[in-house]
């Protein structure tokens, strides 16, 4: 389930050209503002682009957007909540599975039957990624997952990320910490002033 990027750009930033094998982790740096959230979201074709991308085969261009992201997801540093409370957002046919995740990234049980306003921002980061496990994405996206965590409820992040590359997903992994892309990535990129991805 290779990723191959090529030529991927917009009005801002690229042109990108790169890959990675299924079930690795290309962890990516770079300062803040010089495209790395753009990058992903041209990859989940949230935003217009040009360029080719396939993944496990399948070019991105002979699918149509809700079935690219069938395989793709997305987990933005600021996700949107739209319900009032937070078991709103998770289905109610598979609570067994997400109360499983939440407990290995140390969410509160209790959390779940309160307000989504009263989540602190670690807390939707740890939700927000819940959500998008739940998709069992093959390739997921990842924007700055663990930048608002204690290093307690990041290692239960990385970790619980791991198992998902030990099972074949395809991971891309934007963080500003460097120590952390050593960690997690299989290969590293560093992003440079203009939208330019650099080893």
């Amino acid at each position: 389930m290779s990723l191959i990027v090529e030529g991927l750009r917009n009005t801002l930033v690229g042109p990108f050209t790169f890959s990675v094998k299924g079930g690795q982790c290309l962890a990516m740096t770079g300062a803040s503002g010089s495209g790395k959230t753009l990058l992903l979201r041209m990859i989940a074709d949230l935003d217009p682009n040009e360029g080719r991308i396939t993944f496990a085969g399948i070019d991105r261009a002979s699918l149509s957007a809700p079935d690219w992201r069938r395989l793709v997801a997305l987990v933005p540093a600021r996700s949107g909540w739209w319900a009032d409370t937070v078991a709103e957002h998770f289905p109610e046919d598979r609570e067994a599975e997400w109360r499983a995740l939440a407990a290995a990234l140390f969410v509160p049980p209790a959390l779940f039957e309160r307000s989504i306003e009263e989540a602190s921002t670690g807390e939707r980061q740890r939700l927000a990624l819940i959500r998008a496990l739940l998709a069992e994405p093959r390739l997921l996206l990842l924007d700055e997952p663990t930048a608002s965590l204690d290093p307690v409820s990041t290692q239960a992040v990385e970790a619980l990320i791991a198992k998902r590359l030990a099972a074949g997903t395809t991971v891309i992994w934007v963080t500003h910490d460097a120590a952390q892309a050593d960690r997690v990535g299989n290969l590293t990129r560093h992003m440079q002033a203009g939208g330019v991805l650099a080893t």
